[in-house]
């Protein structure tokens, strides 16, 4: 394989090349390094590169498998951790300038079992400040600046993990860690054209991660394929004591050798109303395809004020989350011109709104499982609309993007797990997704449809034109 070859292969890729010695952990590490330094800092993807750690940790992957202990599929594979993420000594800035010194006393869990899986540490990647938790209504809202995509430099990412979609779609790290309260993991995935897995509330623990929602916010893989995030998943899902809303059902990744076969579609109907006209035309495109593995039929989003709840919910836990930081003046040291009204209209919202909206929450998710049960995946496209403009404000569009049958808001809500792939191509080479979502703890089901479908098209395998260059 060449450095090219390395820089864009897959996790079993990168593994079986490591295992046969026709690369090792730290030339793989210093290839991702060298690439962020690179292309990272130019996509400003990067917040904190990571080498001593890097070469530190591969080296001892390199050491273990040589003497044959084998810690599985990410043993010296290496990774970037959204910079919400507690890494020990390393600056963890939560995307903010207020916080972009600051280092935490607590490593967070997920970063360490990433470590006792062999996994390397590379960089921590940029985010929309403080997770979008304080409003922004454009990209330029990170004190790295606004975060270009490698399929279009003049185009975003979509946030609020925007760095993990870009160093990932760049070819800079074979897989990251992002965050997703309302769609941060599923949107980047969708604008950058790589896998996105927001696997089921509770699934992976949040405890050393920034709080933005109690009760919405996941941690969760992004990569290159299906298969990569399921790989991914295994490692760091698991009961902990330290999150009170971690899950006790043990979770095992199926894999390639017992993937699922022939599978039943429920498409959102109206899914498509008001979206961009290459959108729709792809994931009609795609149906075309899944029609080969499995049965559509054509179902009702349960009908509920998903809009509304979303973002009572976030409002007053965001506020809740950061009352002593914008009671200090905080808000005043933000990027996003929002950020000073946004929240303090959160300190006026009526306690019983949050109540009312968490009480129909609860109606919602007992009509969302039911219809979920009854399918594979429910399919919708993942955003309606190719990635818009670097400088672009979104607000005005954001009825178009994110559609007017919001599966995603519907899995935000419900805790249930979801994952964007893409499946296709616009006119102007800009990559889109389609979001398969399931019913609670089903996340190797949508894992295997998801995969189905990246096997019968060569989308995943596609490399931005611009970042075929070797480092030297």
């Amino acid at each position: 394989m060449t450095g090219m070859d390395l820089a864009f292969a897959t996790i079993p890729e990168l593994g079986a090349a490591l295992r046969a010695g026709k690369v090792s952990a730290v030339e793989l590490a210093q290839l991702c390094l060298a690439r962020l330094e690179r292309d990272g800092r130019r996509l400003n993807a990067v917040v904190t590169l990571t080498p001593e750690i890097a070469l530190r940790e591969a080296a001892l992957a390199d050491a273990e498998l040589r003497n044959g202990l084998d810690r599985g599929p990410l043993h010296g594979i290496p990774y970037g951790m959204k910079d919400i993420v507690a890494v020990a000594g390393v600056p963890t800035s939560w995307g903010a300038a207020p916080f972009r010194d600051q280092v935490l006393a607590q490593e967070a869990t997920v970063t360490k079992k990433l470590r006792g899986a062999g996994a390397v540490l590379v960089t921590k990647l940029a985010t929309v400040e403080l997770a979008g938790g304080m409003g922004y209504k454009n990209p330029a809202a990170a004190f790295t600046g606004p975060t270009a995509n490698p399929w279009d430099e003049g185009c975003w990412t979509s946030g609020s993990s925007s760095g993990p979609g870009a160093a990932i779609a760049a070819g800079a790290v074979p897989f990251a860690i992002g965050s997703d309260t309302s769609g941060s993991i599923l949107f980047p995935a969708a604008f950058t054209g790589v896998a996105g897995l927001r696997a089921t509330y509770g699934r992976v623990s949040r405890h050393g991660a920034m709080t933005l929602c109690w009760t919405l916010d996941r941690l969760g893989p992004m990569a290159r394929t299906a298969e990569d995030c399921g790989l991914v998943l295994d490692a760091i899902a698991g009961h902990d004591p330290a999150d009170h809303a971690s899950l006790r059902e043990p979770y095992r990744y199926g894999g390639r050798a017992r993937r699922k076969r022939g599978f039943r579609f429920g498409v959102i109907e109206g899914c498509c109303e008001g979206i961009e006209p290459e959108v729709q035309e792809n994931f009609e495109a795609t149906l075309d395809l899944l029609r080969q593995i499995g049965t559509l039929d054509s179902v009702e989003l349960p009908d509920f004020p998903y809009g509304p709840m979303i973002s009572t919910i976030v409002a007053a836990e965001a506020y809740a989350a950061f009352d002593d930081f914008i009671a200090a003046g905080g808000l005043a040291q933000l990027s996003s011109p929002l950020s000073a009204g946004h929240r303090l209209a959160a300190s006026i919202l009526p306690a019983h709104d949050y109540i009312r909206a968490q009480r129909i929450r609860h109606i919602l998710a007992s009509a969302f499982t039911g219809l979920a049960a009854g399918y594979d995946a429910l399919l919708a496209p993942s955003l309606g609309v190719v990635a818009t403009g670097l400088h672009d404000d979104f607000e005005l569009g954001l009825p178009r993007a994110l559609g007017r049958r919001p599966l995603n808001l519907a899995g935000v809500l419900t805790g249930s797990p979801t994952i964007s792939v893409i499946n296709g191509f616009g006119a102007k080479g800009l990559p889109t997704g389609i979001q398969f979502a399931g019913a609670p703890l089903s996340e190797n089901v949508i894992l295997d449809a998801a995969s189905a479908l990246e096997d019968m098209t060569d989308w995943a395998s596609r490399r931005p034109p611009n970042f075929l260059a070797q480092c030297a």
